[in-house]
Order: C-alpha cells, then sequence, then structure tokens
C-alpha cells in the first residue's frame, strides 16, 4: 500500500499565494498602456515593432539613457525616436549626433510635439516637422484624417512600398533634404484645425518621409509616429516600410530616453545592462540567494 506523505496544506495555500502575486505583479510590472511604448500590445503601443527587427534578424535594445548610442557600432546600427515628450540636454544631442556622423542611422518620427525639431537641428538635420494637421479627403483610411500618402519615390528605403497611411499626422518642411513619400495631391494642412478646407488652404502635395545624410551616417524623418503603432502596422505599406528600415543592419535602437511609460520591469532590465555597477550588484545578488537557498536546504 503506497503511503501519502503528509502535506502542510496552510503552508501549501501561502506559497501558492504567494506565487499567484509574484505573477501579477510581474505582469503589471512588465506591460504599458502608454502610446508608443514597446511594452503595450494594445493598439496604440509598439510591440510589433520590435518584432520587425526580429523578423529581419536584427537585435532590438530599449534605450532609457542616452550613453548607450556609444555602445554599439553605428555603420551597423539604425535608432529609432518616436515624439519625445521631453527635450534631449546638449549632452544628450551631441551623443545622438555622434552616432549619425559615425555612420550610423537615425529615424524620427513627430506630427505635434515641441522637442523633435530642436533635436533634428541639433543633430544636423536639415527637415523639420510643420506641426499642422495633414488632411486629405480623396486618398484616406476610414477618414480624411488618416492619410494614405501614395506619392512614393524609388528608394531601397521604400523597396516594394506603394503606400504608406499616417493618422493624425502632419507633413515635414523638407528644407533642401530628399523626399521618399509625398501625400496625394489632394491633401491639405488645416491651420485653423476645424476639420475642413477652407480658402487660405491650399490642395497640394505634402511630404511626409525625408531622407538626408548627416556626416558618414543618415537622418530618416517621418511626420508621424502613428506610422510605428501595432493598430497601423497592419495598414498597407507600413509594416514593410519598418522592415526595410530596419534591414541590413545589426542592432536597433528603441530609443525611449525621453519618453515616459516604460514598465518598472524593463527600465530596471535597461538601466541594469547599462550599468557596470549594476551589473555587479545583481551578480552579487544572485549569487548570495542562490547560497542562502542552499544553506537553508542543508538546514533542514
Amino acid at each position: 500500500m503506497v503511503r501519502i506523505p503528509d502535506v502542510d496544506l496552510p503552508r501549501l495555500l501561502l506559497v501558492g499565494l504567494a506565487l499567484s502575486m509574484l505573477v501579477s505583479v510581474g505582469a503589471v510590472a512588465s506591460t504599458s498602456s502608454s502610446a508608443f511604448s514597446v511594452s503595450n500590445s494594445a493598439w496604440e503601443g509598439t510591440s510589433s515593432l520590435q518584432q520587425q527587427a526580429s523578423a529581419v534578424d536584427a537585435d532590438s535594445t530599449i534605450v532609457t539613457n542616452t550613453t548607450e548610442y556609444a555602445r554599439v557600432d553605428p555603420t551597423s546600427s539604425v535608432a529609432v525616436i518616436l515624439s519625445p515628450t521631453r527635450p534631449y540636454t546638449p549632452a544628450e544631442t551631441e551623443r545622438v549626433r555622434e552616432f549619425v556622423r559615425s555612420g550610423g542611422t537615425l529615424v524620427v518620427a513627430e506630427d505635434f510635439g515641441p522637442h523633435t525639431n530642436p533635436l533634428l537641428d541639433a543633430v544636423g538635420a536639415r527637415t523639420r516637422i510643420d506641426g499642422r494637421p495633414l488632411r486629405d479627403e480623396r486618398q484616406y483610411y476610414r477618414s480624411p484624417d488618416i492619410v494614405v500618402a501614395t506619392e512614393v519615390s524609388e528608394h531601397p528605403l521604400t523597396g516594394e512600398v506603394s503606400q504608406l497611411t499616417l493618422n493624425h499626422g502632419t507633413a515635414l518642411r523638407p528644407n533642401g533634404s530628399r523626399v521618399l513619400v509625398n501625400s496625394s495631391p489632394f491633401a491639405y494642412l488645416d491651420t485653423n484645425r476645424n476639420g475642413s478646407l477652407d480658402s487660405a488652404e491650399s490642395i497640394d502635395t505634402y511630404p511626409v518621409v525625408t531622407l538626408e545624410a548627416v556626416g558618414d551616417g543618415r537622418v530618416v524623418v517621418v511626420s508621424d509616429p502613428s506610422v510605428f503603432i501595432n493598430a497601423m502596422l497592419d495598414r498597407p505599406g507600413n509594416e514593410q516600410f519598418a522592415r526595410l528600415i530596419f534591414s541590413g543592419h545589426e542592432t536597433v535602437l528603441l530609443d525611449y530616453s525621453h519618453r515616459s511609460g516604460l514598465p518598472p520591469l524593463t527600465a530596471a532590465a535597461a538601466a541594469v545592462r547599462q550599468s557596470n555597477a549594476l551589473r555587479a550588484v545583481v551578480g552579487f545578488a544572485s549569487i548570495g540567494l542562490v547560497a542562502f537557498v542552499y544553506n537553508r536546504s542543508r538546514d533542514e
């Protein structure tokens, strides 16, 4: 007859409760509901953008400090900045500028934020964000605010892309840089933001993606960060455009150093990766924890 071992039911229940709480806390601490967050799998997040890097065999790194730019080979790396919510300091812009001038590719996507044009200027790029809403009452998806840009130039970064879809985006002022994607000829800038075409507003083609050389590198500017969110990557051309940007690079830097909303575990992991001192602390703590558990098991 098989003897059933004694079970300490209260202790077992306590362990189960503790484990379930740890799992719940871990899930909360590793996800985010913030727009453009790589840890947000909802429609406005960018979790799928990280998957596009994997699809072209590139390693993706979440950047929480611009010192990370100096840790990669610029000639084989591309960095992505999506609508920063606070300004880059002179020291931070110098790191980004050095990355580009040394051969890196920088992708900056913005619509209405105030911090991107100063960053572009400091990096040495000529393109500027216009900041007025772009609308198109002929070429659109669901509403004239979701503009379908149909004028695509032939270039390796556009490949077989025939259109891009913006979601409440703006236009660019190229200032001599190369235009890769324009809106259709029926778009206009809604200067007074009243949602309709007025006599003072002109129907025309408007640039939405530009490319320019800066030093040995290049800067790609996109007039709407929403091109890269989960919901919009499903639109024709958007996902392929992201993959073409990442293709041929070994490393993709997703720069969230100037956006809020990274979950605690993601931010902590990035901080540990970027600090030798923190890596040493975590290493010693892990060794100490293993030693403690081993000694307790021997005592029992």
